[in-house]
Order: structure tokens, then C-alpha cells, then sequence
């Protein structure tokens, strides 16, 4: 192949210069010009005294404008709400001479800047002959119009791709599957030239570059750098828009890995004098002669074997940089140490590639392992009273940066009889001032690697950043009206996050068991506040239902966004769930074997409380996507399914497991709880929360303010649809429903909730409306309003109220 040029091109990711924008855009000015400068009158480095009013750009059909405004540094002040040349802040300098933002003016040598990015940014995209000139008009004195004339000429494109000098491997497939998986190649050729027929495209060519690199330094040739993958362009010889593009590599020679040397002082820091030292050297450690050579202090109060399970590769074998980068970052995922140096020589300098082994050098120190925190609080609620709580942390409990953390939390309140007989809403009785006492102790375990039984996964890469995670918790509380005897929580979960865009869950033991003592007061209370067949009523009856509950559940996470900003990429998770499985084998083969009571017996000796269960399945599945559809803008949209059924015995799902529809972050237009399930109305609803749930958002938000008041000012337009749906296994209990509800009144209202397919998308809930954020750096905050397009109740746009509601982060 032909070389273009008498010299070779290295590429360079550095030639798009993205500059973020302080302007909207400005509108083209009818003003007749007075005074016309070209590029050539553009020499001066001299600031002048005109301001800068209008912006715009000329003969750029295929960039956007707002590309395009992101390349160059000549700006207009900063406009209100986009409206063209309406700066308050500007003005106010004009007034003032002080407060308010300085002029704009223009500068000479920054337009001749600008003319040079937005050609070099032509030229990553294919218009290699593009040319851009510029014309500053003055349409009042000392306001000026800067024009930005392009001529983009006809795109280049790529007919076809070729590697050459690409070494060969043991593995006769290796490289040629490495190709057959390059974005940019479509059929092949030969061996080593494939189809492209694309658009030259700088940034792709780019990414091709640092894919072949990556390749070949996770197989050994850890010199390769930049300037080591070239690349060649050549015309076809009857149509000079089209190229023949060849990557030349120069991958120098192979190596393995040299000794590996590992260092760990504790928390002073001193690395003199290390006083524990060992060498490491044949399986299953190392290959070859070379040796793993460790030292480390005995104030670090660590094993050896910490430090050499999180090595991802072993001294001896081939080369490979992804394992030793992966190894880093094993390091500190450990949360008990940190890093003082490291790097691929004996001392952490720049490697020595004349040599055929390349050593490397980790070089660790450990956190302080104990640490206490105490803090006493006041509290007034319903009295005045007085708390402390004590929390103690290990983090490197066994030497294996275990981390164990215990807490004892308590308190305890004053309560007078007025007000006892206030919150009972009655005047019968006597009720004693008295003191309310809580208590709450708390163990968590963390171990950094999976156990039994999915140890054997931590030596698999995709599954070596892996946590396990127990723990349990004891409260009791005596308070106004009711009592906790006890609510004990077990949790085991397994996590891992196999790299930046995958994780996943495992709650493999998730325990509740709750026994509470609600007094008759306390039901009266409550009774006076919502009424007997409110949600409200029955959630907290729920709630102090003496109760154990059970889950296993598994959840998969995949995401590619700012989870604050959320204005690209996307985020999924997918979750599914058994429930109520550990006690109802107690309740078969343990407690009564051979019969099932449908209940275990109470917990804690004394108690008069049998405990309810229920078995379910819970699946959901969440899907959000956030597409930019210009510099200030992004489309975003998101799914949701949710499935859970009763099984066995059992004909409904726990409270705290079911679906609900309405709220600030689902569909806004009707409070959290207050929708559904199916066409009910609120009223009449006694069965809260249902077992199938479908959620369809979509949000389009528009950035209108930039670093105003610190923080960024978006408009947002909405429209959330959706609605929860009882389960084919659903039944209205004749004793939970009101007691003038006849039957045939019960069987409507589970027609009207329950899920069918010929009546569900009647039953979609629909409401829209316009909103505005604050965005700050770390946090989002939302206020939207929205109208019911369709009410369930009413119909459609009969509803012509306007619902506020407010929320802090994006509703998805």
C-alpha cells in the first residue's frame, strides 16, 4: 500500500478540543453591516473593544450548531431562558460597573483559534478538504456579529482496512478473531484486510489504534506504545474521496513477568526495617525462576496470604497488563489499605524494556485497624428524652481485611399522661406519665471475597471484586401504645461488581422475624386518625403484625451513566425473589413435622405471639435509557415490570412486597400508594398494593441556565402512564373488608383489580406535565407539575387540576 504523504501520519486523539459553551444560540441580525473583516484581517492578539452580541455559523449542513458552538472560546454573554441577546447579568455590569458579568469582547486571535478547531474537528469526521472562514460585522457601535463561513466540502470514506506486522501466536485463532471483532471491519478479505465502507472517522480510527494496543499488551509486548500502531492512507486511484486505510504495527519484542516484589507498612507509615520477610517461588505462585519476595512490618497486623490472593497474575508467565491493572485495583477494593507506590520495575520507576522480564512493585500501607465513634443525642417527640449509641469498627479483624463492625444504640423518652391520653383520642381511663425505653444492638461482618459455596468463583476474573456480607440485628422498644418485644434481622448477601458496568446481588439469607404487642389504644388511635378501612390503618396493623418473613432473591445490575446526572448511557436491573421458603420448612419438618400449621410459635419466651408467614415469587424488571439529543438536551425513557404470586397455601403477598402505584419518582398526578390496584377507586380499596405492576416513563429535559446560583437550570416536559393489578390468586376476606360491603359489591371490586388481558390497557393511568430542576454538582433537586390526561375515575382530560409534587434526583 501507497503512502498519502512522504511521511508517516501518527494519530492524535488529542485533536478534538472540546470547550464547554457559556451561550445559547443567538438568532442571525437583519442589521445592515457596517464594517466586514475576513479571516485575513484576524492578526492581532489584542483584545478589542467590541462586544460580542451574535454568534452564528454559515454552510454547516451536516454539524449541528451546537456542535460546533462547544469547539470555539469566542462567546456571547450569558442569555436568560435562551432569548437572544437578553443578558440581564451583562446589563447589570452596564449599570453598575461592578456587579453583574464583564463584556464579552471580542478577540482576534481567539476567533483565528476557533477557525482552526472547527477545521481540525472537520477532519476527524472525514471532511479532510473543508475549509472555514469568518466574518465580523458591526451592527451598532462597539457590537459586533461574528460569522463562522464553512465550506465542508465531500466527505471522505474508508473503503477498506489492513494490519500489517502483527506477530504471531500459539494459538492459530487468536488473532484472527481479535480482527473479526473490530467495530470498524465488516466482511473480510484476507487474513489480514477487511471491508469497511464507512466514513473516515478519526476517533474510530483512534479507537482501533488503542484496541490494538490493549491486544498486545495483555499478550506480552509491553513496550507497545502510541507511536508503535500507525496509521496509512492511501486514494484509490479513481475516486480520491475514497482511502484504503492500513495500520502499521511495530510491536517490539515479548515478554513475561520478572519477580514481583510486595511491600506493607502499617498505619505510621515507616518503611525502614521491615521485620517480617518471605520469598514465594514455584507453584502455585509463580512459573519458572521467578519469585514473589514479600516483607511487611508487624504493626501492619496482616497475612501474607491477603497479599497474594489478590495477585491476578503470576510471575514467570506472559505478559499481561489487564491482570496487573486488575490486580491494583483488587488492592484497593480491600478498604484496609492504601497505596504508597507501584509500578512494573523493582523500584516503581519507568520500566526497562531491554531486558526480557519486566518485575513489578507494589508498595502498601494499612489504614489504622480500630477506630470508635460515640455520640449522645436529645430527642423530643412525643416527650423529652435522651439517647447514645457507641459504634465500634475492625477493619482488618483476622489479619484478611475482614471488616467487623458493632453497635449499641439506645434511648429512652418521658411521656406524660395528658399526653398518653391525647394520642388515645379518650377521655375514659387513667393513664400514667411513663418512660419509653428503646433499644437496638447491631453486627456487621464484611469479608472482601465470596465463601462457601461460591468460593471457588474468586479465582475466575469476572467474579474476583467479590464481598460477602453479614449481618444481624436485635431491637426491643417500649413505646407510646404499643410494644416490640423483639424484631431480630438476619442478612447474608453475596456481592460483586465484575467490572465498570456489571454487578450482581445475592441475598441468599434475608430474615425478619418481628413480634409486637399493639395495646387497644394504639387501635383506637388509629381508628380515630384514618379510619378502620383505611391503607393507612391496615399498613401499620400490617407493620406490628407479629410476623417472620424470608427471601431469597438474586439481582443483576448493568449500567453506563452518571447515576446524579443521568444525560447519557443507560441503566438496567433485574431482580427475581422467593419468599417465605425458611419458615415454612421449620413449620414442616422442624416445629410439627408432617403437619403445617401455617405459623411458627413466638421467638422470645414469654411471648404469647404465633408468627405468620407468607411463600411467594417477585420478579421486576427496570429499564432506563437516556439518549443526548443536543449539547443541552436529553430524551430519556424507562420500562418497568413486576411480577409476584403466592404459592402453596399461601393466597397473598407480604405487604412490604407488593407493588405500588403513584409518587414523585413513578407516576406523577397521584400521591405515593393512592393509585390502583386496577379501575378501584381509592376509597373503596381495602386490598392494598397488588401483585403485577406496568410503568412506562418518558422525559425530555432541556438545559436553559448555565451555573446560575451554582447550580445548572433545567426545564423538563414528562409523561409518566401505568397502574398496579391484583393477581389471579387474589380473594377479599369477608372479615377485612367493611361490614356493610355485601359479596356481590367484594366481587366487583376484585373484577375491577384484577389483571386481564382485554381490559388492562383501559386501566392505564396517564398524566403530563412540565417541570424544573436544580442541578448541582452532587445532587438534583426536582419540582414537577403534572395534569391527569387519564383518570380512571373521571377519564380522559376531565381532570383539570394541577398536581405539584417534588423530589430530590431525576424521577428515573
Amino acid at each position: 500500500m501507497e503512502n498519502l504523504n512522504d511521511s508517516l501520519c501518527p494519530l492524535n486523539r488529542d485533536i478534538i478540543l472540546f470547550v464547554l459553551s457559556l451561550c445559547v444560540l443567538g438568532i442571525i441580525s437583519t442589521s445592515t453591516p457596517t464594517i466586514a473583516l475576513s479571516q485575513n484581517n484576524i492578526t492581532s492578539s489584542d483584545t478589542t473593544d467590541n462586544v460580542v452580541r451574535i454568534i452564528r455559523f454559515v454552510g454547516n449542513d451536516n454539524v449541528k450548531d451546537n456542535t460546533l458552538e462547544t469547539l470555539i472560546r469566542t462567546q456571547t454573554n450569558r442569555e436568560f431562558l435562551g432569548i437572544p441577546r437578553f443578558t440581564p447579568w451583562y446589563f447589570i455590569w452596564q449599570l453598575t460597573d461592578k456587579f453583574g458579568e464583564k463584556p464579552a469582547y471580542l478577540n482576534r486571535a481567539t476567533v483565528a483559534n476557533d477557525i482552526e478547531r472547527i477545521k481540525q474537528y472537520y477532519k476527524t469526521i472525514g471532511y479532510l478538504e473543508a475549509t472555514v472562514d469568518t466574518n465580523i460585522v458591526e451592527f451598532k457601535k462597539n457590537r459586533v456579529e461574528v460569522s463562522f463561513l464553512i465550506d465542508e466540502s465531500k466527505a471522505f470514506n474508508i473503503q477498506t482496512l489492513a494490519y500489517s506486522g502483527i506477530p504471531s501466536f500459539e494459538d492459530s485463532t487468536l488473532v484472527p478473531n481479535f480482527l473479526a471483532r473490530s467495530p470498524l471491519t465488516k466482511s473480510s478479505i484476507n487474513d489480514s484486510t477487511f471491508t469497511v465502507y464507512k466514513r473516515y472517522s478519526e476517533n474510530e480510527l483512534t479507537s482501533e489504534r488503542n484496541r490494538l494496543i490493549t491486544f498486545l499488551k495483555n499478550n506480552g509486548y509491553a513496550s507497545v506504545q502510541k507511536d508503535s500502531v500507525r496509521v496509512l492512507m492511501r486514494h484509490d486511484s479513481t475516486n480520491r474521496h475514497q482511502l484504503d486505510a492500513l495500520f502499521k504495527i511495530n510491536s517490539g519484542k515479548k515478554y513475561t513477568f520478572g519477580d514481583l516484589h510486595i511491600s506493607l507498612t502499617g498505619p505510621e507509615g515507616d518503611t525502614t526495617n521491615y521485620q517480617q520477610q518471605d520469598t514465594l517461588q514455584g507453584k502455585p505462585h509463580t512459573t519458572g525462576k521467578a519469585k514473589i519476595i514479600l516483607q511487611k512490618k508487624k504493626s501492619a497486623q496482616t497475612k501474607y496470604s491477603l497479599l497474594t490472593n489478590q495477585i491476578l497474575f503470576k510471575p514467570g508467565e506472559t505478559f499481561n497488563n489487564e491482570l496487573y491493572i486488575r490486580s491494583i485495583n483488587e488492592f484497593q477494593n480491600l478498604g484496609m489499605l492504601t497505596f504508597r507506590q507501584f509500578g512494573l520495575s523493582e523500584d516503581g520507576g519507568l520500566p526497562d524494556y531491554s531486558k526480557d522480564q519486566i518485575p513489578a512493585m507494589f508498595s502498601l500501607q494499612t489504614i489504622p485497624k480500630h477506630s470508635i465513634n460515640l455520640n449522645l443525642f436529645g430527642m423530643k417527640r412525643y416527650g423529652f428524652g435522651s439517647g447514645a449509641g457507641v459504634t465500634y469498627t475492625n477493619n482488618n479483624l483476622f489479619g484478611k481485611a475482614e471488616n467487623l463492625q458493632i453497635s449499641l444504640n439506645g434511648s429512652f423518652e418521658y411521656v406524660t399522661s395528658e399526653t398518653v391520653r391525647d394520642i388515645a383520642n379518650s377521655n375514659s381511663g387513667s393513664y400514667d406519665g411513663r418512660f419509653f425505653q428503646s433499644f437496638e444492638s447491631q453486627i456487621n461482618y464484611t469479608l472482601p471475597r465470596l465463601i462457601f459455596p461460591f468460593s471457588n468463583l474468586n479465582d475466575n476474573v469476572f467474579f474476583s471484586n467479590g464481598r460477602t456480607r453479614y449481618g444481624l440485628s436485635f431491637s426491643r422498644s417500649n413505646q407510646l401504645l404499643f410494644d416490640i418485644n423483639s424484631d431480630i434481622r438476619f442478612n447474608l448477601r453475596y456481592e460483586v461488581k465484575h467490572n465498570e458496568r456489571f454487578s450482581s446481588f445475592l441475598d441468599f439469607i434475608e430474615l425478619d422475624l418481628l413480634d409486637t404487642d399493639p395495646s387497644p389504644q394504639f387501635r383506637e388511635a388509629l381508628r380515630n386518625d384514618f379510619g378502620e378501612d383505611s391503607f393507612e390503618y391496615q399498613r401499620i396493623l400490617e407493620d406490628f403484625r407479629p410476623q417472620v418473613s424470608s427471601i431469597l432473591r438474586y439481582t443483576f445490575r448493568s449500567k453506563r451513566t452518571d447515576l446524579i446526572k443521568r444525560d447519557y448511557g443507560y441503566f438496567s436491573e433485574y431482580s427475581i425473589a422467593v419468599g417465605g421458603n425458611i419458615p415454612y420448612l421449620a413449620d414442616r419438618f422442624i416445629v410439627t413435622p408432617n403437619t403445617l400449621e401455617g405459623h411458627l410459635p413466638p421467638i422470645i419466651t414469654g411471648s404469647q405471639n404465633n408468627l405468620a408467614y407468607s411463600r411467594f415469587v417477585k420478579g421486576t424488571a427496570d429499564y432506563r435509557k437516556y439518549i443526548p439529543i443536543s449539547n443541552n438536551a436529553v430524551f430519556g425513557y424507562r420500562g418497568f415490570l413486576g411480577l409476584a404470586f403466592p404459592y402453596g397455601k399461601s393466597t397473598s403477598i407480604p405487604l412490604n412486597q407488593r407493588f405500588y402505584a403513584g409518587g414523585n419518582n413513578d407516576i406523577r398526578g397521584w400521591d405515593i400508594y393512592s393509585l390502583g390496584p386496577g379501575a378501584i377507586p381509592l376509597d373503596d380499596v381495602t386490598i392494598n398494593g397488588g401483585g403485577i405492576k406496568l410503568l412506562a416513563q418518558t422525559e425530555v429535559r432541556q438545559r436553559f441556565i448555565r451555573n446560575f446560583l451554582s447550580a445548572d437550570w433545567i426545564a423538563a416536559w414528562f409523561t409518566d402512564a401505568g397502574n398496579t393489578w391484583y393477581g389471579p390468586r387474589t380473594e377479599f376476606p369477608s372479615d377485612g373488608m367493611n361490614q356493610q360491603t355485601t359479596a356481590s359489591q367484594r366481587e366487583r371490586l376484585l373484577k375491577l383489580g384484577k389483571f386481564k388481558f382485554d381490559q388492562f390497557y383501559k386501566q392505564i393511568a396517564v398524566s403530563s406535565g412540565l417541570g424544573l430542576r436544580f442541578d448541582w454538582e452532587y445532587v438534583v433537586a426536582r419540582f414537577d407539575f403534572a395534569f391527569r390526561i387519564h383518570d380512571l375515575q373521571k377519564g380522559w382530560f376531565e381532570d383539570k387540576k394541577l398536581y405539584f409534587s417534588f423530589g430530590i434526583g431525576h424521577s428515573f
